[in-house]
């Protein structure tokens, strides 16, 4: 884990990692006072601190990174102790607070998946053993005086069954990978396969069903924390296409594309592929010299690289999107899309060539939406608007 400082006003210092049927169905009981949009009051609890670099004035963060060691409480930030923890309670009781923010956890924490990782991690042999942090989003199960948004940036396109209170306790649960049938969000983890009719008639599973909302990965903290990248014109750039990513033990999406994108080279394509790992600013510096850059779905969908090449001034080129989406780059307009099927991949990578002045528009128009939608703070904001029309509405 890395300290940075983010180069926009809304975001200085954070840390930041890089890569049933029955029961409660209602969230805590909201006020009247009117909801401050631009400078809410937010408890955030999670890995990173992501309201808190939006937001680092008006944000109590407390990191359940299992091994965070920077702890400011006059900059909002804390690690939960069992010392802590009845602070923490106190202050989601607080009744002037706009809006308690938790990041999903992978596994609740009493799960053998769960302890195994937080018994068996290097940091157990110095003395750290961080179960005040595991234990840290359970305290949302007691009294909570602001409305709740839960943060799922997890690779599975399912709820964790260890997730299904925070499900309930929530106003949205903003979710990355979100099924285009949001109900398939439940397959395997909330029901045992995928949602019978009968399952989808329940009124508390409905409830569920209807509060989950399309999250955007969008562009990591340490790239925003960068100056923005400049963008190459057209003429210089050196590349048609630039890949650069985990292939082996990845999806198959990658593995069965990757030949068919080196094929290109047979046929004049200058397709750059470095053959090691890159440093973060060659990294971007290499895709910002290429005219489109593949961005095939990893363990989930969406990847970083999506919004990096945009933000890079070059164009993305991924296959056929299978998830709800948050402001999406759309077909022909911000991005290209292309089919899975054999040869799809390279007949959008030569129809994209063929039309260079096309893709330098779609590439002005992706870097911009990507600015005004996929940054950090402007996800923040959209999670505080979104979470706090929703409370109003019920």
């Amino acid at each position: 884990m890395s300290d940075i400082t983010l180069s926009s006003p809304m975001a200085p210092a954070t840390t930041a990692p890089r890569d049933p049927e029955h029961g409660p169905q209602h969230g805590p009981e909201i006020t009247a006072r009117p909801p401050r949009v631009d400078a809410p009051r937010i408890v955030e609890i999670g890995p990173t601190g992501y309201m808190h670099a939006a937001f680092p004035q008006t944000t109590t963060f407390f990191s359940t990174w299992p091994d965070e060691t920077r702890t400011d409480p006059a900059q909002g930030r804390h690690v939960p102790t069992f010392g802590t923890l009845p602070d923490l309670a106190a202050r989601l009781a607080d009744p002037d607070l706009d809006l308690v923010v938790v990041h999903a956890p992978a596994s609740a924490p009493w799960s053998l998946r769960a302890l195994g990782r937080t018994l068996f991690r290097r940091s157990v042999l110095h003395g750290a053993l961080p179960l005040a942090r595991a234990l840290a989003p359970q305290l949302v199960r007691r009294r909570v005086a602001a409305p709740l948004a839960v943060l799922d940036f997890d690779d599975p396109a399912v709820i964790d069954r260890g997730n299904a209170f925070l499900l309930d306790r929530a106003v949205a649960y903003f979710k990355r990978e979100l099924p285009a049938d949001h109900w398939q969000a439940f397959t395997g983890t909330l029901h045992w396969r995928v949602p019978t009719p009968r399952f989808r008639r329940v009124a508390k599973n409905r409830r569920r069903m209807e509060t989950l909302v399309p999250l955007s990965l969008g562009v990591p903290l340490e790239v925003f924390a960068r100056p923005l990248p400049e963008v190459v014109p057209e003429a210089e750039k050196t590349a048609d296409i630039f890949w650069a990513g985990r292939v082996k033990d990845s999806s198959t999406v990658r593995e069965t594309g990757l030949g068919e994108l080196l094929a290109l080279r047979d046929h004049g394509i200058v397709v750059d592929v470095p053959d090691a790992p890159l440093p973060l600013d060659a990294y971007l510096a290499r895709m910002a010299r290429a005219r489109l850059v593949w961005t095939p779905e990893g363990y989930g969908w969406q990847c970083f690289r999506l919004y990096e090449s945009a933000l890079c001034g070059s164009v993305p080129l991924a296959n056929q999107p299978s998830i709800a989406r948050h402001a999406p780059l759309l077909q022909g307009e911000h991005a290209l899309y292309y089919d899975v099927e054999p040869g799809g991949l390279a007949r959008a990578v030569r129809a994209a060539l063929a039309d260079r002045a096309g893709l330098a528009r779609i590439a002005a128009a992706g870097r911009a939406h990507v600015l005004a939608h996929h940054t950090p703070p402007a996800i923040a904001r959209h999670v505080v608007a979104t979470a706090l029309r929703l409370a109003a509405a019920r």
